[in-house]
């Protein structure tokens, strides 16, 4: 019991949240890394994988993209970067030490649901949804936009949200390199033998965890173009207001 009641103890001292190396400055400097290699995998494989959607083909690269970046563990990506001549360990503006090789391992780390997801949102859309977009006198990029698109935003959006929050808990690991981050707390608590301080870095990443999951669910569900009706209806009445 006593472990958690240094954890307690950490977790409510105002002098570990403020200052250099304080919760608060561990915190914005983890969130900083999990939105960048976000925004990057985004960028990266959402229009790959919404073309290949779109076309209907490329499956199995969409697929066999995600199962290899499943199989990598990211930490062993990490040490093989670090080791490297480049990126190596140097240190790259806000992202600290070893930062950029962090979020490279971040990157690629977060393109599996995202590349998955976005593949399949687009290709389930319903084949005779299509036609009937085909049959209004759609272009092919009108069909995506305004049909494929916006009936596959919620899966898509899924992707992302599972994306973010693995991220999340994944970025811990640039402690491990002397990187930035909460990792930094956890790293610290255990290598000294201060139990509580780790239990208590642990603490504060699950709990971050717990809030991106509600804002990304709540975000999900924002962008389903009609929320309250079954799959088959949300595909007529979308097409009914093209």
């Amino acid at each position: 019991m006593s472990v958690f009641a240094d954890m307690w103890a950490y977790l409510t001292d105002g002098a570990n949240w403020s200052g250099k190396g304080g919760i608060l400055e561990l915190l914005v400097q983890q969130l900083l890394l999990t939105g960048t290699a976000l925004a990057l995998a985004i960028l990266i494989g959402l229009p790959l994988a919404l073309w290949l959607g779109h076309l209907g083909r490329g499956g199995f690269l969409a697929i066999n993209i995600s199962n290899v970046g499943r199989a990598i563990p990211t930490f062993a990506l990490l040490a093989l970067l670090v080791t490297a001549d480049w990126p190596g360990v140097s240190t790259f503006g806000p992202f600290g030490r070893a930062g950029i090789a962090t979020l490279i391992a971040l990157t690629l780390f977060a393109l599996p649901p995202i590349i998955t997801n976005a593949y399949v949102a687009v290709r389930e859309v319903g084949e005779d949804v299509k036609e009937s977009a085909r049959g209004m006198g759609m272009t092919s990029w009108q069909q995506f936009r305004q049909v494929e698109l916006p009936l596959a935003l919620p899966l898509v959006a899924g992707g992302v949200r599972l994306a973010l929050v693995q991220v999340w808990a994944t970025a811990t690991i640039a402690a491990l390199v002397a990187g930035p981050g909460l990792g930094r707390i956890i790293t610290d608590g255990f290598a000294n033998s201060y139990y509580g301080k780790g239990i208590a870095g642990a603490v504060v990443v699950a709990v971050v965890a717990m809030v991106l999951e509600v804002l990304a669910s709540m975000a999900q569900r924002a962008v389903d173009p009609l929320p309250r009706t079954s799959t088959a209806k949300k595909q007529d009445q979308l097409l009914a207001t093209t």
